[in-house]
């Protein structure tokens, strides 16, 4: 018997977008459909729940000022209440995760990882350490730090943020409230680090990198937070020589399978996860069925995967196959305008 689940999607208010869009997925019909504004703010690009379901939390911008929004959750009819937003003056972050009473941002124009301390009520405070990259890399892109992701290591013993402008993997410790640097990862020249999936094994993570469109293998230190380079795959086939920036990378929660998405080719590459070793097999391309796929996501029963197409601004829902790890595309889509990022309730 099929579920329904509902997901939230993040979008840029540039054009016509209005926010946060909530959608529902049937997974008995294989549909999306219900697509609707869940919540008025400007470019909530990225999106993170709350463990209980209780609370969503946003990326915001208002004018000059941007930052992060918390908003009250119905786990039954999946409306959002605005409950307050932590903004400042500059750019908004670009990504936003949750884990007990820790939010963290990521700003990529800032250059900064932001943490934030979040209420019993849900509510978020003010920005209780801020950390300042430095730095550059080789490619147009790098002229200075762009952090694009920060969250913490699945043990919760450390903060991790992937800088795109510096080409590094930055670990911290926590002190009291305070953001301390205790280890760096410096990656090939040019690449620009993106997004970071950890396996469920906790001693393997998986990062995947921007300018180069490449999957690196990485074996964590728990210890000492430090990671270390073992294999390095390419997210786009041989011949494609057109512009691919790659964007999200999921893994499937067995340890199976790694997906990562390519905006160019257009695409969610998949790969197969050796059990002893953790590397990585690319064995197949899916089409996105869009243009500028900036995320996708599993859903909780993961037997699909919902790709948001920003340029052509569609969720595309893709069938997954458990056993092989492949895509198939259905013929199910839904119009949301500008979309960023999708996600769904903790299951």
């Amino acid at each position: 018997m099929g579920k329904k689940y509902i997901g939230y999607a993040g979008t840029y208010t540039r054009k016509s977008s209005q926010g946060i869009y909530r959608f529902v997925l049937d997974t008995e019909k294989a549909t999306l459909d219900e697509v609707e504004v869940a919540a008025e703010v400007g470019s909530p690009t990225y999106l993170a729940i709350s463990e209980d379901n209780r609370y969503l939390y946003s990326v915001a911008q208002d004018g000059d000022f941007g930052g992060v929004n918390a908003y009250a959750l119905d786990r039954e009819t999946g409306s959002l209440q605005y409950m307050n937003g932590q903004l400042t003056e500059g750019a908004p972050p670009c990504h936003v995760t949750i884990r007990d009473k820790e939010l963290l941002t990521a700003n990529y124009h800032r250059g900064t990882i932001e943490l934030h301390q979040v209420n019993q009520d849900g509510t978020v405070e003010a920005t209780s350490s801020n950390y300042q990259h430095e730095g550059s890399g080789p490619h147009k892109r790098q002229e200075k730090p762009h952090v694009h992701y920060a969250g913490h290591t699945p043990d919760g013993k450390y903060v991790i943020a992937a800088d795109l402008g510096t080409d590094e993997l930055v670990t911290y410790q926590m002190n009291q409230h305070e953001l301390v640097r205790v280890s760096t990862l410096t990656v090939k020249a040019g690449s620009g680090p993106r997004h970071i999936v950890f396996h469920p094994n906790g001693k393997i993570a998986y990062l995947i990198t921007e300018l180069s469109s490449e999957v690196i293998v990485l074996n964590y230190n728990a210890e000492t937070g430090s990671f270390l380079e073992k294999q390095c795959l390419s997210t786009i086939p041989e011949d494609f020589t057109e512009k691919n920036d790659a964007s999200a990378i999921h893994i499937s929660s067995d340890g199976k399978f790694i997906y990562a998405g390519n905006r160019g080719h257009n695409s969610i590459a998949v790969f197969s996860i050796d059990e002893e070793t953790g590397e990585l097999t690319l064995i197949d391309h899916t089409t996105t069925g869009g243009d500028w796929p900036r995320d996708f996501v599993l859903d909780p029963s993961e037997n699909f995967i919902i790709a948001s197409n920003q340029h052509s601004g569609n969720l595309v829902l893709l069938a997954r196959d458990a056993e092989t790890g492949k895509l198939s595309k259905l013929n199910a889509e839904v119009s949301v305008p500008e979309v960023v990022c999708v996600k769904f309730l903790n299951h």
